[in-house]
């Protein structure tokens, strides 16, 4: 960030970033190298060519991140992390987390890059919150953005995972497992039915009445398998109808919501 105060030009910004612009260090350097081997991101300030100090930024981890990155593991997922940070500073947050691939330091256009090298190995999904995420957000397979982050971040992912709790992304994952399983059978289901009962019927090999029989039992099998293992989800629409609105109560206390 560059300003002007009082007529004097004032930078902050990384260290790197104020030596582009001429601005030396000097003893400051030290205290730079020990708060970064500290795994603090640093931010430097100068005013008019001269450096002022520098400020210490430091990640505390949520309680349940380590607990959630293990569980992606343990669901055969590997973990990356992309950071702006810098290296100490990344490497120290995921040895906490057990995760091995790091790239720190990454500026917001470079992120999509990243994603997009991952890309050629299999499908990735990024999960962000920020204004940078953005555009790796909608470079990725799949876009996951936190409900407690920016307006951009969530209009640029796949889905939103409302609130902060990193454990909802493999409920998020699930639940789109099983929606996608369930298409698949309901259409398979479809076809067999059709593929079968309209050739007899055209041909005179069912009587009318059957080919609305075996219809009927097409819909109802289609029905039944869509709320497999899900009862409540037809009891609740039953009980929804006449109340005002006639929207039915959730079937379940996830707080995943899938946009896309």
């Amino acid at each position: 960030m560059t300003a002007t105060v009082d007529g004097a030009e004032v930078l902050v910004g990384r260290p790197s970033w104020l030596a582009t612009h001429g601005v030396e260090l000097g003893g400051l350097a030290e205290r730079v190298e020990a708060l970064e081997a500290a795994g603090r991101t640093v931010v430097a300030v100068a005013r008019a060519g001269r450096p002022l100090g520098v400020i210490a930024l430091g990640d505390e981890l949520r309680p349940a991140a380590a607990a959630a990155v293990a569980a992606l593991r343990k669901a055969g997922l590997v973990p990356v992390l992309v950071t702006g940070d810098n290296q100490r500073a990344a490497e120290l947050v995921a040895a906490r987390l057990g995760i091995n691939e790091v790239h720190a330091s990454v500026l917001p256009e470079h992120k999509a890059a990243i994603v997009h090298r991952y890309q050629r190995h299999g499908r990735v999904a990024f999960v962000g919150d920020g204004i940078n995420d953005a555009p790796a957000l909608m470079q990725a397979d799949v876009g996951i953005a936190m409900g407690a982050g920016t307006d951009i971040a969530i209009e640029s992912a796949d889905i939103t995972v409302v609130g902060n709790r990193l454990g909802l992304i493999l409920v998020a994952r699930e639940i789109s497992r099983r929606a996608y399983r369930t298409t698949r059978q309901n259409v398979v289901l479809a076809f067999l039915f059709n593929g079968i009962g309209i050739p007899a019927a055209a041909t005179g090999l069912v009587q009318p009445v059957w080919a609305m029989v075996a219809m009927a039992a097409s819909v109802t099998t289609i029905f039944l398998n869509s709320l497999w293992g899900r009862p409540g989800l037809f009891v609740d629409a039953v009980r929804s109808v006449g109340r005002p609105g006639g929207r039915a109560a959730p079937a379940s206390t996830h707080t995943a919501a899938a946009e896309g």
